[in-house]
């Protein structure tokens, strides 16, 4: 997106891309239908340590324009779900709409480009193992840590640290949670069952980045732990070490029901929470779970315990699995406006390698993009 932008402003664009094709992660994005925006974006949908940061880029490339992007090069969309806008087909059709814009913007593209060092003694020079190359601008776009098979690196990092930029922490976002031992063999054998929840966040930091955040979505369970869009969404926010609250019955007053039948047992509740939820987990919940007798005080906290289930995650399955890094370099080093470093004039991060994070369902293209359009505005 930078480098499109670039060109049509007349500049000469050469694109580095580390892989032997471009845009891997975009053609694994969505199951391979790629979410490539939402249109309900917004800066509230981003995590960052500074959340305002955002705004600036996100107002100036709005979804519709990608969205027209798309529609100018006649490929097939639909919304899916909460604004999520993915290809009828494949993600292939957005990878080649960008090549063919490159091509259009007269940008040239080198693949297997690995580098192995920049330096700047006036320009920056760009060494790698098919020649070295020299310029006054420079944009990293190198992405996070996440998915490491399909060539994530720290380079971007390492090279911000180079010129003396600060780094945000990253870790894992977007990610499954694995389970404890003991919650492992309670209930990863029903791993497969899915089922929609409300998972909560606590505020457990006190601070924007970790505010309480909801999210009713579906759950999976796995193998090591548990999964699915909404566990997806929380894992952005866990700190690492608190809890996690989950309704396992959003929207349904159950005790009410209970009344309704005329008998308020065990026999009855068990019922109504195999109507609920799916058998097995029902089941299993009923095991773990045990009603303390038959008066309206023991169903009342049976209902309390369904609509707050705590769970204390022992960790995320990591960078191999999470869909996203957040942290990254720091958005007090760079432009709100174009993405430049304030320390070094000419240098220009953009995208995942930048502390800004997207939730679920699109955003993280839409920070891409808009990132991108942003640099391409000011190289």
């Amino acid at each position: 997106m930078c480098a499109i932008e670039a060109g049509k402003r007349g500049r000469r664009v050469l694109v580095l891309e580390r892989s032997e094709r471009i845009g891997k992660k975009i053609l694994i994005s969505g199951g391979g239908r790629c979410n490539f925006t939402n249109v309900h974006s917004t800066p509230e949908n981003f995590i960052s340590a500074n959340p305002h940061f955002a705004k600036s880029a996100l107002a100036r490339y709005r979804p519709e324009a990608f969205v027209q992007l798309v529609e100018k090069h006649r490929i097939p969309y639909h919304e899916k779900k909460l604004g999520q806008l993915f290809c009828d087909n494949s993600a292939n059709d957005i990878v080649a709409m960008l090549e063919e814009e490159c091509r259009s913007a007269g940008v040239e593209i080198s693949v297997n480009a690995k580098i192995s060092d920049v330096q700047k003694p006036g320009d920056f020079i760009v060494h790698s193992e098919g020649g070295s190359f020299s310029s006054p601008r420079l944009v990293v776009a190198t992405g996070g840590l996440s998915i490491a098979k399909i060539g994530a690196t720290p380079f971007g990092y390492d090279l911000a640290r180079q010129f003396g930029l600060a780094i945000q922490p990253t870790r894992a976002a977007l990610v499954p949670f694995e389970f404890n031992s003991a919650d492992r063999k309670r209930w990863c054998d029903l791993a497969g069952l899915s089922t929609e929840v409300i998972v909560k966040s606590p505020a457990a930091l006190g601070t924007q980045m970790f505010r309480e955040q909801t999210f009713r979505e579906k759950m999976l369970f796995t193998h090591h732990g548990i999964s699915g869009p909404a566990i997806l969404q929380i894992s952005s926010y866990w700190d690492g070490a608190g809890s996690i609250s989950i309704d396992l019955a959003p929207g349904i007053d159950l005790n009410p029901r209970l009344r309704e039948r005329g008998r308020r047992d065990q026999s009855s509740w068990k019922t109504l929470l195999r109507e609920i939820l799916p058998r097995r987990l029902a089941d299993r919940w009923l095991e773990t779970h045990v009603t303390a007798g038959n008066s309206d005080h023991a169903f009342i906290e049976a209902e309390t315990q369904l609509h707050a289930w705590i769970v204390k995650p022992a960790a995320t399955e990591g960078y191999g699995k999470a869909e996203v890094t957040a942290g990254g370099v720091d958005t007090g080093e760079l432009s709100a406006r174009t993405m430049e470093s304030r320390r070094v004039p000419g240098l220009f991060f953009i995208g995942e390698v930048v502390d800004v994070t997207g939730q679920l369902g699109g955003f993280n293209f839409q920070w891409a993009w808009a990132s991108g359009f942003c640099a391409g505005q000011a190289v």
